[in-house]
């Protein structure tokens, strides 16, 4: 570039010939000419320049690549080096640095090109999963993130579930309807098992039951990306990823998994746009008048220990329906067991897990004793205080033994009167330190004083001397010598 300024100078601003600044910079007058028609040297070809040897290459390198997806797979690609080696081994005399730009000039002339969208009011909206770490309870779990964004404003919905699996996906919809308070008019997927049971021609699929009983009731419009191209929905896998970065680090930690979501949805709702999104409020689909059911229903049988079986969770249920069929449904937290005298509602567990209420077993335990010593500490721990109280104060006076078998009459007690009248009147006797039998006893009527004109003539004169049991004692004793 120096040289080009020397030379541009020389003749444009000092006036000199082109001959004589030629001869002087020893540089042809062509040279200068050029110099002077362009700021830069340019190289102009008067066409492409011949490759003699990749034309001899260039059949059998594309062929490799059209037929290379038959023998690659996963993370073994072909590589530029590779195809080298490959092509040199056939006798083909070709250098690295050639097979390296023309692969790169294939992966890029075949490289996806993509559109700017632009996303209305209303119209879009986007929804995934993703894997997050939570503390629990003090121990750290793995859970997954269910996330709805609203294109249009950018407003997110997220909720965290320790499951994932088809009614969660439904419950999160539910959800974040509720939370916006309308329906997007279209919602991007991928093409997950939740959703979909069977891909079809071009972009249709064929719904799974529950998921297209979902997008009747809100009318929403189900869309669905191509198979392994995550960047159709790039909206919501971006803010996935940032939601993760920026608002569950560090690990969120809580109790129980409600706390761990409101704490994440409140600071999600302080970082959107209201007008933006009172905009797309007002553009989407109103919500429906009643809620949509997403729990999966079973009709399983009772067993012997009455227990139920339900996707391979065990629960148990009051031992009258010992034997019956019930209907059992699934929610994403909890499952609800109907029965011939009401509903049962149990947390959901894992699969092989078990969630068993022994105030189901209280008509059991009142009559087996020794089975109240076996599962004390959870029968108490169901039934609350002061049953607790009771159990240790009787193990105290009587042995582990002999507190069964007194804690199962009082648990005939709760049978027949209730938890909260047993417990009430539990509490009255502890703190009176009077026995606990006895004030669980059935109250006796109280003798009523009758009047002498209400007694026969032979009984009006009739004395009876009252004494005490120490007489009584006395007594005894003289027959007995």
């Amino acid at each position: 570039m120096d040289q080009v300024h020397v030379v541009r100078h020389k003749v444009l601003v000092e006036g000199q010939q082109i001959r004589r600044v030629a001869r002087e910079m020893g540089i042809a007058r062509n040279t200068v000419k050029r110099y002077l028609e362009r700021p830069a040297p340019v190289r102009v070809e008067d066409g492409p320049r011949p490759r003699p040897v990749w034309e001899k290459v260039q059949a059998r390198f594309e062929a490799l690549l059209q037929e290379s997806p038959r023998w690659t797979g996963g993370k073994q690609r072909l590589t530029a080096a590779r195809l080298h080696t490959m092509l040199v081994a056939e006798g083909l005399s070709v250098g690295l640095t050639t097979v390296r730009e023309a692969m790169a000039e294939w992966k890029r002339s075949r490289r996806e090109v993509f559109v700017p969208l632009v996303y209305p009011a209303g119209d879009l909206a986007q929804v995934d999963f993703f894997e997050v770490l939570v503390d629990l309870a003090g121990k750290r779990i793995k859970a997954w993130m269910f996330v709805m964004r609203l294109m249009h404003s950018g407003r997110d919905f997220a909720w965290i579930y320790p499951r994932q699996d088809q009614v969660s996906f439904l419950d999160g919809h539910v959800r974040a309807f509720e939370h916006f308070g309308c329906v997007p008019q279209r919602i991007a997927y991928d093409n997950l098992k939740a959703a979909v049971t069977k891909h079809l021609v071009g972009s249709e699929r064929k719904l799974a039951p529950l998921f297209e009983a979902l997008s009747s009731h809100y009318l929403f419009e189900a869309c669905f990306c191509r198979p392994r191209t995550g960047h159709d929905k790039g909206g919501v896998e971006a803010r996935g990823k940032t939601i993760r970065w920026q608002h569950l680090v560090p690990i969120p930690s809580g109790d129980d998994f409600n706390m761990i979501r409101n704490v994440l949805l409140e600071r999600l709702d302080k970082a959107y746009e209201a007008i933006r999104f009172s905009v797309d409020r007002a553009a989407s689909l109103p919500l429906p008048t009643y809620r949509f059911d997403g729990r999966r229903s079973h009709a399983p049988s009772v067993s012997r220990r009455s227990l139920v079986c339900v996707e391979g969770g065990v629960y148990s249920v009051p031992c009258s329906w010992a034997g019956l069929d019930v209907i059992a449904h699934v929610g994403a937290e909890e499952v609800a067991i109907v029965g011939p005298s009401g509903t049962v509602t149990h947390p959901r567990v894992r699969f092989g897990a078990r969630s068993v209420d022994y105030r189901h077993y209280i008509r059991e335990l009142a009559r087996k004793p020794q089975a109240v010593r076996q599962v004390a500490a959870e029968l108490i721990c169901d039934l609350g205080p002061p049953f607790d109280v009771t159990w240790r104060s009787l193990v105290d006076a009587h042995g582990p033994k002999q507190a069964a078998r007194i804690f199962a009459k009082i648990l005939a007690h709760v049978e027949t009167r209730g938890v909260e009248a047993v417990a009430t009147t539990l509490r009255a006797a502890l703190s009176q330190n009077e026995p606990l039998l006895l004030a669980l006893a059935p109250q006796t009527e109280r003798c009523t004083i009758v009047g002498d004109t209400a007694l026969p003539a032979s009984l009006r004169d009739v004395e009876v001397a009252s004494t005490r049991a120490a007489e009584f004692d006395r007594l005894l004793l003289a027959g007995a010598q």
